[in-house]
């Protein structure tokens, strides 16, 4: 029997339930007789009025005010005394007009750097669908000949990975050479043999310019129509070391994924890509390929979607059929390419040459109207103190104030620093601009960043 304490609140409980309840059944008759009344009552009782979205990015005005050419010039003054800068030609442009605000040996040709892949960016979207893909395969040597044979073709893909399925690649929605072996696997055929297909890349696999100790380095790989991670010797490590040999090393990957002997991988010596396909992986879409290149300044990447841009016009998928296709496309979209003196697509080559006036036209133009499809060019560039070359830069009490409104691509050798991009200015205007110093002194880098981020805050209106 419970305590007699239990059942009074119990009581009172109910007492208090069966009230709340008469309470409900008598508002509900109210509403119900005068819904009018109700809705009025709950409106003066101060009912919060619907939320209105506030958008996060707000466009541009045409309106802004424009810098004058006096007032840029005197704001330039100080940054451009730096000795450290070196040898400095540039250009600014007003994005909205097209007009040159500022320039100082725009006309020039100087060492570009990394920057010289804006121009294979810019190529790319003028000449090739954003969802283009890059397919490897793997297709059967003649078996009654060649019993056990299968042949390794590449299609310029060199984000191909060979890490283990399930595990992280260091390119985003990579082609696997597991998925690769899945599939031949499948096919039937026991290997016992792998050729290697790497015809559809012609020419040297180094350009003119470029130091063999950039393989060791990590900065670059030979060229070749077929590889895994970009050469790289350690698939996950960005700065790894490079392979002398990356096509051979794609063979040997897929070699290890089917359980065969790396030692029964050679290079073909005739093409074999009309043989029985096996197996086939397509690269990620090229914007996304672009973006990569673009935010971590990817030189193999660039190299080899150059040599897309060639393929598609009916040029040799070299370095001289690359840079004869991303130039000539330029130009007929409007881009001065006078001075212009390429050996490579990446700018990792010492005998490039390059304006500030072409790169700065090349901004412009994505800026622009006349080339829509150029646009997504601007959205590709790092941003200054937030994303890419560009992360840990633009973070200084001296460059601050341009972190998030200047997007660059960059460009860094020896002595040299480039700048090409946009910056949106204190008073709301868009400014396109390309800055070029060679022969720069200790502190170049951060006196180049300085130089542009003048161009945010000098308020030159």
């Amino acid at each position: 029997m419970r305590p007699a304490r239990w059942r009074r609140s119990t009581h009172l409980l109910i007492g208090v339930i069966v009230l709340a309840a008469v309470v409900i059944v008598v508002a509900l008759a109210l509403v119900l007789a005068d819904g009018g009344a109700t809705r009025s009552a709950r409106a003066v009782a101060g009912t919060p009025s619907p939320p209105t979205a506030k958008p996060a990015v707000v466009p541009v005005a045409d309106t802004a005010p424009k810098p004058t050419l006096t007032g840029l010039a005197a704001a330039l003054r100080q940054p451009l005394a730096n000795p450290d800068l070196g040898a400095l030609t540039g250009r600014v442009t007003d994005a909205l007009t097209n007009t040159q605000l500022w320039e100082q040996g725009s006309s020039v040709p100087m060492l570009p750097a990394s920057t010289n892949k804006v121009l294979t960016a810019g190529a790319a979207l003028l000449t090739l669908d954003h969802d283009a893909r890059q397919t490897t395969t793997v297709v059967a040597a003649d078996q009654n000949r060649q019993p056990g044979v299968v042949v390794l073709v590449g299609g310029g893909d060199p984000t191909l990975s060979s890490a283990p399925p399930g595990s992280e690649a260091l390119y985003r929605n990579a082609a696997r050479i597991s998925d690769l072996a899945q599939q031949v696997r499948g096919s039937g055929i026991k290997v016992t043999a792998i050729q290697v297909d790497a015809s559809a890349f012609s020419g040297p696999s180094l350009a003119p310019g470029w130091d063999p100790a950039d393989i060791l380095g990590g900065d670059i790989a030979p060229i070749e129509a077929v590889m895994v991670d970009a050469g790289r010797i350690q698939p996950l490590t960005p700065e790894s070391v490079r392979s002398v040999t990356p096509a051979l090393d794609a063979g040997q990957a897929l070699a290890l994924a089917l359980g065969v002997d790396p030692k029964a991988v050679t290079m073909a010596t005739v093409p074999m890509r009309d043989g029985r396909q096996l197996a086939s992986v397509q690269s990620a879409p090229l914007i996304d390929r672009l973006n990569e290149m673009m935010n971590h300044s990817d030189n193999v990447m660039a190299e080899c979607i150059a040599r897309e841009v060639a393929v598609a016009m009916g040029k040799p998928a070299s370095f001289g059929g690359a840079v004869d296709a991303v130039t000539s496309r330029l130009s007929a979209a409007g881009v001065d390419m006078a001075g212009a003196r390429l050996m490579d697509s990446s700018g990792l080559s010492v005998d490039d040459r390059l304006t500030a006036k072409t790169l700065d036209e090349v901004i412009a133009t994505a800026a622009g109207t006349s080339q829509p499809t150029m646009r997504p060019l601007l959205d590709l560039l790092p941003i200054a103190g937030g994303s890419g070359t560009l992360s840990d830069r633009f973070v200084d009490d001296q460059t601050a104030d341009a972190a998030g409104w200047l997007r660059a691509k960059t460009g860094s050798l020896t002595a040299i620093n480039t700048l090409a991009g946009i910056v949106t200015d204190v008073g709301g205007r868009v400014l396109t601009f390309s800055l070029m110093s060679n022969n720069a002194g200790p502190t170049g880098r951060t006196a180049i960043d300085a130089l542009a981020a003048t161009l945010r805050s000098c308020g030159c209106a």
